[in-house]
């Protein structure tokens, strides 16, 4: 092979690795900032599942209060009892998930 031959294909060959390289990059930038975006997502959807945990429960306190006899004084004091309770664990719950 003559020497003009190799030194083309010696400088194609370093485009090439250029190219693969600068692709390499990008590629590898991507990936980083999808993995971020990756686990930001599952911190919300995490915050979410709790949200709803605790909207089921309220539901399910909500049912039971309501279930009770809502003519007698004492249903009134426990629904009372109840939604300060209900108060006091949403406020639990946004602490703790901060």
């Amino acid at each position: 092979m003559s020497q003009d031959l190799l030194k083309s294909n010696l400088s194609s060959l370093e485009r090439k690795l250029s190219l693969l390289l600068d692709k390499h990059k990008t590629i590898k930038e991507e990936l980083a900032m999808l993995r971020e975006e990756n686990g930001e997502l599952r911190s919300i959807l995490k915050q979410k599942e709790e949200q709803v945990n605790s909207f089921q429960n309220q539901i399910k306190i909500s049912k039971i209060v309501s279930e009770i006899d809502s003519d007698g004084k004492d249903a009134s004091e426990l629904k009372s009892k109840i939604d300060d309770y209900i108060k006091e664990i949403d406020k639990c719950i946004l602490h703790l998930s901060k």
